[in-house]
């Protein structure tokens, strides 16, 4: 079974032809892009958060296989979702399911085929048109994250590293950062989970999400990318570009800040 977009003349241009350009323009130059083990990027309709997100994919060279993991909106299906077969579609064409990696996945703890997690859900969708234009043919594995502790987090992270030394895979945290508040208090609070992240600290990004109330709505899909990205040996992490709503819309009482980073 194929998913269809969701999202697309919404979030993203639904003509494939308006879609490349606007990714094509949105990702620049692509000249110094390197491998990597992670990314976080956001999701939010291209007009507020392609920049980050074209700026964050420009600096990886895409593999041939990619694992999106993506937070639960909609708050439907399994608390840790895979997409189980058949592929994605975009207006850019047809994204397959990778059936060794996907299979491998099932293994992880806790994680359930299910497709009604990701039916409606936007946050993994809006990343494959980057995904795509960077690795055309690119095959992903699927991961849409509900609810789940610290441990559980740290133990997916880790049974997903294993799965992926053998089936190497660039990692997609897709997560926006701080929500519906003054621009400044965003970017106070967005810098202490930042701060985690860049430090390759998956418990402490976590902990300093929930303790200091921080509306990260992917702060669960980053933790589990980080402790996977920790497991199979990274030792750097660098911010690409921090951005919010504002910048777009002119309103700096109510934002949704963006942040986008790469994992090496």
């Amino acid at each position: 079974m194929d998913r269809e977009p969701a999202v697309a003349g919404r979030f993203y241009p639904e003509r494939g032809d308006e879609l490349a350009r606007e990714v094509s323009g949105l990702l620049g130059d692509t000249a110094g892009a390197a491998p990597a083990m992670a990314v976080l990027a956001p999701h939010a309709g291209y007009v507020y958060s392609g920049g980050v997100a074209g700026a964050t994919f420009a600096r990886v060279t895409v593999p041939e296989r990619a694992v999106v993991l993506c937070p639960n909106h909609t708050g439907l299906g399994q608390r840790v979702a895979l997409w189980p077969d058949g592929s994605w579609r975009t207006p850019l064409g047809r994204v397959p399911v990778d059936p060794d990696l996907t299979a491998a996945l099932r293994a992880c703890p806790g994680v359930r085929a299910d497709r009604t997690a990701h039916l409606a859900e936007h946050a993994l969708e809006v990343q494959l048109p980057f995904l795509q234009a960077r690795r055309p043919g690119v095959a992903i594995a699927a991961l849409c994250l509900g609810p789940l502790s610290a441990d559980a987090c740290l133990a997916l992270g880790e049974a997903l590293a294993l799965a992926l030394r053998e089936r190497p895979a660039l990692l997609v945290a897709s997560s926006d950062m701080s929500h519906y508040v003054p621009a400044e208090e965003a970017r106070r609070k967005d810098a202490q989970a930042l701060d985690r992240f860049l430090a390759l600290d998956a418990r402490g990004l976590f902990e300093t999400v929930e303790r200091e109330d921080i509306s990260m709505c992917g702060f669960i899909p980053a933790t589990v990318a980080l402790a996977a990205a920790r497991a199979l040996g990274a030792s750097q992490a660098e911010l690409v570009r921090y951005a919010n709503s504002g910048d777009v819309n002119g309103d700096r009482e109510r934002v949704v800040g963006y942040a986008g980073a790469v994992v090496r």
